[in-house]
């Protein structure tokens, strides 16, 4: 980025104060997640998590720690942000479910001020979800000796709990609907891309502290560093890449003008879901293995099924994968169905060359299921990759979730919609974009 784009950012006043409340706001993200919740004694859990964390020291990454790297340190807090955006996420996939298996839910939602309906059923779920995790967590502080303050009843903090944490994660999605309206970017996006990116200090120095102490081999950590690199720039490739699809639009008559002929394409996306999939996937999974937390203790069948579901085991992964690729579809047809995208070619006097109009939806279908194998694939390695660094080169877990799986694509996804926007407004103001040649191209979480 050259210096002059830099400074013409700040010559912008709609775009500074844009920035400015964007900031504003994140930092206020911050601040809460390090507010625990009422009754609850923070130095009792972080000892918890301080010991789970040794004895899990022979590889593997805790629960705790997954949850505790996506919101931003405020899992080990037990801040009353400490869900984070998630139960928003796992409603927003309750309901996009909803929308194919019930056809009058659809077309509901398609219809004027239908939008505005499904944004108030994903707030209403929004607060359910975050009900029924809300009471999880309080169940799993009661097994925690000392965890609760004396001076406060069982049932009371049972329902401070519950409504402090829901009310936590409610102000998360007012404040990324705040910055989506009246900032810079994409406003949930960034509370997910702001909790990881504080995560980085910490991992950066957990790392160098290793090979001081001889724990991680010197060898793997610069190795480490080089394939993070790497994965960086394999990832913005993939995301960047689109399969265009030629459209001709013939001469035409709009009112009382005549619109000539143009060519132009459709861009499919390479990887046309983004990061959803991965999302979808840990938030389901974090979901049950939650739930199953505190049905565990004194239970030895619910035990032996939480042990199965470790974040590091063969079963978690296998079904990390199958959901990634089953979302991967999903989301993929949702979001680009091919009967939608044909009749609007049609409705508009265009034609894809070489194929015929009865053909038009099953030739989309297949361009889009032929982009979505490689697509879903790469999300799989991605995912799993934490994991794999994990096993085989004996790297913190900080330093394995920094690498790979949904915290690199929204680092990487995140960062580029970010810089679009900020060009576009550049651009609308008679500026310079951000680069000299070529276009930012981004796509939204």
């Amino acid at each position: 980025m050259a210096k002059s784009s830099i400074v013409d950012i700040f010559k912008v006043r709609e775009l500074r104060s844009r920035i400015l409340y964007t900031l504003i706001l994140l930092l206020i993200f911050r601040i809460g997640t390090v507010i625990p919740i009422p009754g609850i004694n923070v130095a009792v859990i972080q000892e918890r998590i301080a010991a789970s964390r040794a004895a899990a020291s022979g590889g593997g990454m805790g629960f705790s720690d997954f949850l505790d790297f996506f919101s931003g340190g405020a899992f080990s807090n037990f801040s009353v942000l400490m869900l984070g955006i998630m139960p928003y996420i796992s409603a927003q996939i309750i309901l996009q479910i909803a929308l194919l298996v019930f056809p009058t839910f659809k077309r509901a939602v398609e219809e004027d001020g239908g939008k505005r309906k499904f944004q108030k059923y994903t707030r209403w779920l929004t607060i359910l979800v975050s009900f029924v995790q809300g009471a999880v967590t309080a169940q799993g502080a009661f097994a925690i000796e000392g965890a609760i303050v004396p001076q406060l009843s069982s049932a009371g903090f049972f329902v401070i709990a519950m409504v402090s944490i829901t009310a936590g994660t409610m102000f998360l999605v007012w404040l990324g609907e705040q910055i989506t309206q009246k900032g810079v970017g994409n406003g949930i996006s960034l509370i997910i891309f702001v909790g990881i990116v504080a995560q980085m200090p910490g991992a950066v120095w957990e790392l160098i502290s290793g090979v001081r102490s001889g724990n991680i081999n010197v060898i793997a950590a610069l190795v480490s560093m080089l394939m993070f690199v790497g994965i960086i720039v394999f990832v913005i490739f993939e995301q960047q890449g689109e399969r265009r699809i030629p459209v001709n639009y013939a001469k035409r008559i709009v009112g009382r003008q005549m619109v000539q002929a143009q060519n132009t394409y459709i861009p499919f996306k390479l990887n046309p879901s983004g990061v959803i999939p991965i999302i979808f996937a840990s938030s389901i999974l974090t979901f049950f293995i939650q739930i199953l937390q505190p049905l565990a203790i004194g239970n030895d069948t619910m035990a032996s099924a939480l042990n199965a579901l470790r974040i590091n085991g063969p079963l978690y992964n296998t079904l990390y994968a199958i959901f990634i690729m089953f979302f991967a579809y999903f989301y993929t047809q949702v979001s680009l169905n091919p009967i939608e995208v044909a009749r609007q070619i049609r409705e508009h006097g265009g034609s894809i060359p070489g194929v015929r109009s009865e053909q038009m939806e099953r030739y989309l279908k297949d361009v889009l299921n032929y982009i979505i194998v490689p697509g879903a694939l790469f999300l799989v390695v991605i995912a799993l990759l934490p994991t794999l660094l994990n096993n085989w080169m004996g790297l913190p877990d900080s330093v394995a979730h920094l690498m790979g799986g949904t915290s690199l694509l929204i680092l990487v996804g995140v960062d580029l919609d970010l810089m679009n926007q900020i060009e576009s407004h550049l651009r609308m103001h008679r500026h310079d974009g951000l680069t000299v040649k070529g276009r930012i191209q981004s796509r939204n979480l």
